[in-house]
Order: structure tokens, then C-alpha cells, then sequence
């Protein structure tokens, strides 16, 4: 792989679909922006940018765990799906193996990987660009101090705002998917440039309810025992006292659960929904503790 590239993925790929189907939220959402990464390879090409300046970026933000990046990777999937007759790649960027305490390399490595990694890819063929963790490689220049951070820093969020400018004009079949858990230190001048930024927020009572059974089903394929617990007595409550906490810690839930008493560890078919409070209250409990250290 290319400098910065941690992964590359010929699309469409099933098993990016299913990271899709996995993020459970308003399905309106997810309609909303799939259309709008397909409209950047259908009308984007087609249109001048004087009319509509689309860049080809989309920044999906919220909180860790709500499933940003496994949101994009099946984006691309979907997108792929929808042009049966063109061959699509997805390109993960890895920005942490950019950065460099060399004077003017990590400037260097950033305009590197767009105008030729990248650029090579989208003139090969339709490219998605995933860039996890934007703030790292856009860092807002307005809130950063030269004292504290070297010059490349904000050299580095330069040179990534000129590549995108000159990669939307000359690479109409290119998208970036970018995200962030802070969105605040995303420098404004990359916001300006995002076709769409889309909140992914924290699940509902129902999403929790649903991710809840999406995790004891996929269980109960091992241990048919755990498929009777999401028509127990109480599981409605259950559910609901996730509220507040994140897919993925959703998920982690059910796994502490399991550990909870040596008897379920050692047949899982054994859990009750009360294991399952008892975690989720332990789950919630640290999240509270957590947001008043902040």
C-alpha cells in the first residue's frame, strides 16, 4: 500500500454491506445520504462547478460509537451497487502515518497521498476515499498555536484544503467520506468545502431496542437460549435503559453480561435479562462518571 493508505477495497463487497445494515438509525438518514453520494457521480460530472460547487465530500460527525466509519464503508458499498456496470475502489486513509516531526514532511506526505495515491485511483476508475478522523489531518488552524504546535500542523491542513480543491476540478468521480468525533477542531475552511455534513447521533429507545435484538439473534445462532430473551418480561425496560449509551457499547453490553456469573460464561444459554440490567446500569454508571470528569 501507498503511504497513508491502510486499506484498498474492489466494490461492491458483501461484507461492506452488511457493516450497513448493521448501523441501526432513521432509515430517512440513510436514504438521505446515499442520495446524495450518488448525485456526486451522477451530476457532479455533468454539471459545472459554477453552478453547483460540489466538492465531493461528505463529513459524517457525532459521538464515538455511534458507527461512523462502518457507516462509510458501507456507503461505498451501496454506492457501488447502484452503477452495476462501473468498478469502483474504496481507499482507507491511515492519517496518523502522515504526520512527522521533520520540518515540512508531513506537508510533503499529505499533498503526496492526494495528487498521486488518491489522484491514480480516481483516474483509474470511480474512487471512495474514507478519511477517518478528519480533525487529525484539518486540524483547525484558527484554534491551534504555533507555540504549541509545529508549523506542519497547520501546513498539513494547507496542503489537504489546495489537494481537494484541485482534485474536485480535475477528478469529477472521486468522493471523500470523511468523519469525526469532534467536529469543533475540524478546520472551517474543510467544513466549507463538505457537500453534506451529517450528524450520526446516539440511538433512540427503539434503535436500542433493535440493536439489542440484532445482538442476542446473531447469539442465538450459537446458543439458541438467548433468542426467547427479547420477548422476556422486562425486556422492554431493558432496552430502554440503554438510552444514552452508543451502538458499540450497546454491544459490549450483552458481552459483559455474558461474564457477569461463571455459570453464563460457561453456557451462555443461561442469560436473563436480568444479567443484562445489571450490565447496562454498570455500562450507564461509567458513562455518567465519565461526562462528570469531563
Amino acid at each position: 500500500m501507498p503511504k497513508g493508505i491502510h486499506r484498498s477495497w474492489k466494490l461492491p463487497d458483501k461484507s461492506l454491506g452488511d457493516l450497513w445494515d448493521s448501523i441501526v438509525m432513521d432509515e430517512a438518514i440513510k436514504k438521505q445520504l446515499l442520495s446524495q453520494a450518488i448525485v456526486n457521480f451522477t451530476v457532479r460530472p455533468k454539471v459545472e462547478r459554477t453552478v453547483l460547487p460540489l466538492h465531493g465530500v461528505i463529513l459524517l460527525v457525532g459521538p464515538p460509537g455511534t458507527g461512523k466509519t462502518s457507516l462509510a464503508r458501507g456507503l461505498a458499498h451501496r454506492v457501488a451497487e447502484s452503477f452495476s456496470s462501473a468498478k469502483f475502489r474504496l481507499l482507507e486513509v491511515e492519517p496518523h502515518t502522515l504526520t512527522s516531526s521533520a520540518m515540512g514532511k508531513t506537508q510533503r506526505a499529505v499533498a503526496d497521498l492526494f495528487s498521486q495515491s488518491i489522484a491514480e485511483s480516481a483516474a483509474a476508475g470511480p474512487t471512495i476515499v474514507l478519511l477517518d478522523e478528519v480533525e487529525t489531518l484539518a486540524a483547525d488552524r484558527a484554534k491551534l498555536s504555533l507555540e504549541a504546535n509545529p508549523v506542519d500542523v497547520h501546513r498539513a491542513t494547507d496542503a489537504v484544503l489546495v489537494q481537494l480543491d484541485m482534485l474536485a476540478e480535475r477528478n469529477p468521480h472521486l468522493l471523500f467520506v470523511a468523519t469525526s468525533n469532534f467536529p469543533q477542531a475540524v478546520d472551517s475552511a474543510f467544513l466549507s468545502r463538505c457537500d453534506m455534513v451529517m450528524e450520526v447521533p446516539l440511538p433512540g429507545k427503539d434503535a436500542c431496542k433493535q440493536i439489542l435484538v440484532d445482538c442476542l439473534n446473531g447469539l442465538a445462532k450459537t446458543f439458541p437460549g438467548i433468542g426467547k430473551l427479547s420477548s422476556a418480561h422486562q425486556f422492554d425496560a431493558c432496552a430502554g435503559e440503554c438510552v444514552g449509551l452508543d451502538g458499540r457499547a450497546i454491544r459490549k453490553v450483552v458481552a459483559n453480561a455474558l461474564a457477569a456469573d461463571p455459570q453464563v460464561a460457561i453456557d451462555p444459554n443461561k442469560l436473563s435479562v436480568e444479567h443484562l440490567r445489571s450490565a447496562i446500569r454498570q455500562a450507564t454508571q461509567m458513562r455518567l462518571q465519565g461526562g462528570k470528569q469531563k
